[in-house]
């Protein structure tokens, strides 16, 4: 099962893409919940390179790697990579209006409901937003 989730980001294009792929910045947005953190990334962005996000609770009681390797990059327009257990996911840039639109696409997993899924993505990619007006507005 594929789930849509996405934002509009009050911002130009190129500092919506430097926030998304920068590691000092992906350390700034991309946890779900206030009781969490990114306390260290790192990002290969091109095909067949990886990246590897290690998000925690901030009490140390539970944390994991969220990594994957780019298998599509259209610069400041797309990326799309797999994770390690083959889930599929595609991030899109697109120019709007007021701003940038990123719609992100992902395969569910089999440990959480769909809808669990669905809200903890969607708020990454509100803090994600968050961050990004908070930096460059």
């Amino acid at each position: 099962m594929k789930i849509k989730i996405e934002t509009t980001v009050k911002a130009d294009l190129a500092d919506v893409w430097s926030a998304w792929i920068t590691p000092q910045d992906i350390n700034q947005w991309n946890f779900a919940s206030d009781d969490w953190h990114n306390p260290s990334s790192t990002n290969d962005l091109r095909v067949g390179g990886h990246f590897s996000y290690r998000m925690e609770a901030k009490d140390g009681s539970v944390g994991f790697d969220f990594e994957g390797t780019y298998t599509r990059i259209v610069e400041k327009s797309l990326i799309e990579y797999l994770l390690g257990d083959d889930r599929s996911v595609s991030i899109e840039f697109i120019p709007v209006d007021n701003g940038v639109k990123v719609v992100e696409t992902f395969d569910t997993e089999d440990e959480n409901t769909a809808e669990r899924q669905k809200h903890g993505w969607q708020n990454i990619l509100n803090n994600f937003k968050r961050h990004v007006e908070a930096k460059f507005l």
